[in-house]
């Protein structure tokens, strides 16, 4: 029971952090001032201490035990000033407040909040303003919706589990696809080694034999020369061919362009390019593809509650400029090897890549690469 209490009073805020405002804030806030107002006029009592209850409601996520101090401190006081509870409209508010606080609250802040519900209904009942039929029903009520805030709070937990670990499955692929490419390649190197080694040791015989027989029989020193050149030639053609495929396997800007769209990993993407880029060379076609792939993993990875990412790709006569953008809350990325790596990438054709915090939100990747790699 010990260690059942201490892991919910060290329970954190669930991440990601919850939204500061949305639009259903200000409909909600909409609809009970005019259930508020019109249970005023109905009943022909003053609205203003209602009415300046309820912005708790546009804090209630960001402070949810604070929120629930206020609004049932206040609405426990109002029997004490005015001789009369909370309008029914209040109480219909007052219900959203243990909502959020076991939805977004910390566990100490639930077990402070259910202190402050709990004694609420206490010191109600003890003063006589309600009766054991209304404590049970505020006890339901309330608890209630604390439940379903909870229940909500563990099936966001659930589906953020389920994310990254469907993220975590996709790097796997992506990891075991990359392995079984680079065993196809190395294959494909040793055939292309097998391929040189074969005909360049064959010419170099019919070198030899020519030379042996150029003095006695020159017919048989061009004879030679011709078998060198066949050789030579379908040394090229193979060689050709092999590289061929190996440059097929390489990705480029069509992978870039494959990015763009949505993902189960992250936001969506958004790619944009400018430029002629269809003539780089393949070392910088693949570092671009690399930079952005790294770049895009990081944001998806880092960036807290951002909505797109954006991928600029443009081109001139000498560059090629690259910038990776996302709209998620300010702040570094955790320290490690992926910008290093990155930068040293950069570096081995001459170019540069720098990072930092946007110009209004998020984080941002620029890189520079020389058309015509060093």
């Amino acid at each position: 029971m010990r260690e059942v209490l201490r892991s919910i009073w060290d329970e954190p805020r669930p991440t990601p952090p919850p939204p500061a405002r949305v639009w259903r804030d200000w409909a909600l806030i909409t609809v009970v001032a005019a259930a508020t107002l019109a249970e005023a006029w109905i009943n022909r009592v003053n609205p203003l201490f209602a009415l300046a209850i309820l912005p708790a409601l546009f804090w209630r996520r960001a402070h949810p035990l604070l929120m629930v101090a206020v609004g049932f401190g206040v609405c426990g006081i109002l029997p004490f000033l005015f001789g009369h509870s909370a309008e029914m409209s209040v109480g219909i508010f007052l219900v959203f407040l243990p909502y959020a606080l076991f939805r977004w609250g910390a566990g100490r802040e639930i077990v402070a909040g259910s202190v402050i519900l709990a004694g609420r209904l206490a010191v109600g009942f003890a003063a006589g303003h309600l009766d054991v039929g209304d404590v049970i029903a505020g006890l339901i009520v309330l608890f209630g919706s604390g439940a379903l805030g909870l229940a909500m709070r563990y099936r966001a937990r659930a589906r953020l589990r389920d994310r990254e670990q469907a993220a975590l499955l996709e790097r796997e692929r992506v990891r075991e696809l990359e392995q079984v490419q680079l065993r196809e390649r190395e294959r494909l190197a040793r055939d292309l080694h097998d391929t040189v080694a074969h005909h360049v040791s064959a010419m170099a015989i019919r070198a030899q034999a020519g030379l042996a027989t150029a003095g006695s029989d020159p017919d048989s020193a061009v004879h030679a020369l011709r078998l060198i050149e066949s050789e030579a030639s379908q040394a090229l053609a193979e060689m050709r061919a092999l590289v061929r495929i190996l440059r097929e396997d390489t990705p480029g800007l069509a992978e870039v362009r494959a990015m763009a769209g949505p993902s189960q990993a992250g936001p969506p993407v958004d790619v944009r390019v400018t430029g002629d880029l269809e003539d780089l060379p393949p070392q910088v076609a693949t570092t671009l593809y690399r930079l952005t792939q790294e770049s895009v993993t990081n944001a998806r990875r880092h960036a807290r509650r951002a909505t797109r990412i954006l991928v600029s790709v443009s081109a001139d006569e000498t560059a090629v400029r690259l910038r990776v953008s996302d709209d998620g809350e300010p702040g570094a990325p955790s320290e490690g090897y992926g910008l290093t790596g990155m930068i040293e990438r950069a570096g081995l054709l001459g170019g540069t890549v720098s990072a930092g915090p946007g110009p209004e939100r998020g984080w941002t990747v620029d890189a520079v690469l020389p058309r015509a790699a060093a």
